[in-house]
């Protein structure tokens, strides 16, 4: 039976069937969807909760007794079951293969774009190594005195120009 039948058994809510089922941590077998299914011994358990609580025992306080043994469902696969599961696990295998595949193929081609920068990288060096070895090697001239003096023109002087008064009386 699903929560929705206990709760109209028992006259409740659902909501209240879920409560207590979690607030006595009982044990409930669940479908595939997580939904509880209750056996007529749940149900019977379930009464003797609510029998309790009518009694004015609080939810806290209320002890159930657990089965012994918990006997779950168990659905018998047909041929044709059987065989989908086979074809499910046998496709699943050959994904994971193909996975597997591509990515060590990503890993490969990765690590060889990493050698070829590295030795891209050492091939530099290399030759920066040769210039600075030629440039240490070459004789260290002097430096002559003049090199940076420039000639240097002195700009002429500006002519004071008069005031407009003086230019035109010719003082």
């Amino acid at each position: 039976m699903n929560t929705a039948t206990v709760a109209k058994i028992l006259g409740v809510s659902p909501k209240t069937v879920q409560r207590w089922v979690k607030q006595l941590s009982l044990q409930m077998e669940r479908n595939e969807l997580g939904h509880y299914l209750f056996s007529e011994q749940d149900v019977d358990r379930l009464k003797k909760v609510q029998q309790q609580l009518s009694e004015g025992i609080l939810l806290q306080e209320i002890v159930v007794q657990k089965p012994a043994t918990r006997q779950g469902t168990t659905r018998v696969l047909s041929d044709s079951d059987r065989e989908g599961v086979k074809k499910l696990a046998s496709r699943l295998d050959e994904i994971e293969r193909k996975v597997n595949s591509k990515a060590d193929a990503v890993v490969s081609y990765q690590l060889l774009q990493h050698r070829r920068e590295m030795e891209e990288l050492l091939e530099k060096i290399n030759r920066l190594e040769e210039k600075v070895e030629l440039l240490e090697s070459q004789p260290k001239s002097q430096p002559k005195d003049n090199i940076l003096v420039f000639d240097h023109r002195q700009a002429p002087k500006k002519t004071k120009r008069k005031n407009l008064i003086s230019s035109l009386f010719s003082f």
